[in-house]
Formats: structure tokens, sequence, C-alpha cells
């Protein structure tokens, strides 16, 4: 028992809240560095397309129709 404010508290109890914590934080820097490489993917398919000419022969090919 961990005394803390005058209120006594199991060990067990914090080593529990020490790992769902713990889980809860590798779980959000998951989830960024996912979204990270989804971000990088989507730059590199646009530098790809920019530079085979896509979004000039699209820009052309608006300019066009107007």
């Amino acid at each position: 028992m961990i005394q803390l404010f005058e209120f006594s508290i199991p060990l067990w109890l914090l080593i529990l809240i020490g790992i769902v914590v713990v889980l809860l934080i590798w779980k959000l820097i998951k989830f960024a560095i996912t979204v990270l490489i989804v971000i990088i993917l989507i730059l590199i398919v646009i530098s790809g397309l920019d530079y085979l000419g896509v979004f000039q022969n699209l820009q052309n090919l608006i300019n066009g129709l107007i």
C-alpha cells in the first residue's frame, strides 16, 4: 500500500494504471506514424504525377474547354 493524500492505493493498481498509460501512448504514437506514412505516400504520388505532366495536361484540357 502506498499512502497518497491520505488515501491508501494498492501497488497493483499503480502498476495497472502505468501499463494502461503506456499502451495508450503506444497507440497514439502508432497512429501518428501511420498518418505520417500516408501523408508521405500521397506527396510522392502527387510529385510523380507532376513529373509526368498530368496536371499540366489537365490544365490545358480545362483551358481548351473554356
